[in-house]
């Protein structure tokens, strides 16, 4: 008679088998909700920025500033007459406003002047404002810039300025700023004030004293240099 041996499966073997199909299991899931997980965060990106797209969209764009027009810099408000003398309110106002554009603004805060400067100095430039002196530097130029006005005018102002004040000459290229350096008082056959000089300066002229009645004998000069950047 034949014995027949049956095997029988050690129960250990089959829970190592369950537990190995476990792991693989659990880090199969790992993996899947580690891809879950990175596919969100790529679709939360997309829908962010897509967002962002459409509310810039529909946002009402907004005006771009026009570009500064350099010659609105030399405007200048009616200048205050209240120092000026009866015949030089007169003579400005009968010369009316005038269709020449000025070669630049002379403007001092500390006396509130703001005067057009047009060239040359005849009389019907001084009725209006300041005119460069011939001969003298040009706005834009180094050199010594002459500028005149007349002392019952626009330039009765310079009674009041001091050394230290600070001044803007304003032409359709920039703005130069400059500091009093020096006030003086001069007798009019004195050309050496508006001689040409080896570094920038502008000198401001009128006549002296500022209320004196008739043909005034001296004159009053202003002299500024460059402010250093």
């Amino acid at each position: 008679m034949t014995t027949r041996h049956i095997h029988t499966r050690d129960p250990r073997d089959t829970w190592a088998t369950l537990w190995r199909a476990l792991e693989l299991l659990l880090w199969v899931a790992g993996i899947g909700l580690l891809l879950a997980y990175g596919a969100a965060r790529t679709w939360s990106r997309q829908q962010q920025q897509e967002g962002l797209e459409q509310f810039a969209a529909m946002r009402v764009p907004q005006e771009t500033p026009a570009p500064a027009d350099p010659l609105t810099a030399l405007l200048t408000p009616d200048p205050d007459r209240s120092l000026w003398s009866p015949q030089r309110v007169r003579a400005y106002e009968a010369i009316g406003s005038s269709a020449t554009l000025p070669l630049g603004v002379l403007r001092i805060p500390s006396i509130k002047l703001a005067v057009p400067v047009y060239e040359g100095t005849g009389e019907s430039i001084l009725d209006r404002g300041a005119g460069r002196i011939e001969g003298t530097s040009q706005l834009d130029q180094e050199g010594n810039i002459g500028i005149a006005a007349h002392r019952d005018g626009f330039f009765r102002g310079l009674k009041d300025l001091n050394v230290g004040d600070e001044m803007t000459l304003q032409t359709r290229l920039a703005d130069r700023h400059y500091r009093v350096t020096s006030l003086l008082i001069t007798s009019p056959t004195d050309v050496s004030v508006i001689a040409p000089t080896a570094t920038p300066v502008v000198t401001l002229v009128t006549c002296y004293p500022f209320y004196f009645v008739g043909s005034a004998p001296q004159r009053f000069i202003v002299r500024a240099e460059p402010i250093a950047p």
